[in-house]
């Protein structure tokens, strides 16, 4: 757990990495395979952490939300995972909403016989 953390603090040193994360070059299990065989001084880094300032200012615009990039997570979406979960919030909000209704009691035309009565009476 403590190559775990101190991977952590390296990435919060070097926020960069977060960049190629986002983009799908790499993931977080190899940056860590990598920190972990490697350590935070190998020139192995210098792909990664070595970046010009185009790159940090097409970032930050990248952060800003527009058209395309909403496009580009609805692209990425998985329709029936969404209408999975859709469905299981409806139910669930189904369920919240008959605890909370009180039952409505049922019209009957039954009315209960008195005790000291018999049936012929």
């Amino acid at each position: 757990m403590a190559s775990v953390d101190s991977f952590k603090g390296f990435v919060k040193k070097n926020p960069i990495l977060i960049t190629f994360v986002r983009n799908n070059e790499m993931t977080w299990q190899k940056f860590y395979e990598i920190y972990d065989l490697y350590g935070e001084d190998s020139e192995v880094w210098n792909k990664y952490l070595t970046t010009t300032t185009k790159e940090t200012k097409k970032e930050s615009s990248n952060q800003s939300f527009n058209f395309s990039n909403i496009l580009n997570m609805a692209k990425n979406i998985d329709t029936d995972k969404l209408q999975d979960g859709i469905s299981s919030i409806q139910k669930a909000i189904g369920l919240f909403g008959d605890m909370l209704v009180k039952d409505k009691p049922e019209d009957s035309s039954y009315t209960p016989r008195p005790i000291y009565r018999k049936f012929d009476d």
